[in-house]
């Protein structure tokens, strides 16, 4: 069956910006999108914020220090983003220039995960799948089954995504230690700096964003390889998207 394609997503740089502000944003862009909007990929780096999912544990934030703590209507439990992290929206219509006139959710989340798992690659990490655990966790050395990239969706009824994914370059990890990442007390997570590899901010926001629309413009399900999956030790069970 030959690919069938769409035009690749418009890349948007929103630079440092507040949580709430592009949060509203998102909303307003999905509110107001038809058919005939075309799919939007926003790069971003937030000051720190913990976000909770619409299923979130509020007790799951063990102390906050004086970070903001802000409810969402993605998927999952309690996340943290801040400076020097790669944060990256999705604001993709599932249902365009699909076969059958719809990209499932979780081929689309087996997407994104593909990207981060080809932009680690290209730093020379190994990056590996959980199964029921979205996200992408380390597959080896010292720090295997630590946490270095999330992911958490809105996906409307409309088939028309917000959220998206976060991956961690050189932050202060201090944050993670004060919730209960996803809700599971003691998940470690790292980021590329404390696995070894000093990398640009700004470096790994364009190879994210570049790998995505790669995995994006390509709508024909069958193209995306079938995922593997590991359990590297230790590893959360029956994650909830974040």
């Amino acid at each position: 069956m030959s690919a069938t394609r769409s035009a690749p997503a418009i890349v948007r740089d929103l630079g440092r910006a507040d949580y709430e502000t592009v949060f509203a944003a998102m909303r307003a862009f999905t509110d107001a999108r038809d058919t005939g909007t075309p799919d939007e990929l926003w790069i971003v780096e937030h000051p720190p914020v913990y976000t909770l999912g619409l299923g979130a544990d509020p007790a799951h934030v063990l102390a906050d220090h004086g970070i903001p703590v802000v409810q969402t209507d993605r998927g999952g439990e309690v996340t943290f983003h801040g400076p020097g992290q790669v944060v990256i929206y999705l604001l993709i219509d599932l249902r365009r220039n699909k076969p059958g006139g719809k990209l499932y959710a979780r081929q689309f989340v087996t997407r994104i995960e593909q990207a981060i798992i080809d932009v680690l690659a290209a730093y020379n990490l190994a990056g590996v799948r959980i199964d029921g655990a979205p996200g992408i966790y380390m597959a080896d050395g010292p720090k295997q089954g630590a946490k270095i990239a999330a992911l958490g969706l809105k996906v409307r009824g409309n088939g028309c995504t917000y959220h998206g994914v976060s991956l961690n370059v050189a932050m202060d990890l201090s944050p993670f230690s004060w919730i209960n990442p996803c809700g599971y007390a003691g998940l470690e997570t790292v980021d590329m700096q404390s696995v070894g590899v000093d990398a640009a901010l700004a470096d790994v926001q364009t190879d994210l964003a570049r790998a995505l629309v790669m995995q994006l413009a390509t709508m024909n399900t069958d193209a995306v390889s079938a995922p593997s999956t590991q359990q590297p030790q230790p590893s959360p069970q029956g994650h909830a998207a974040i």
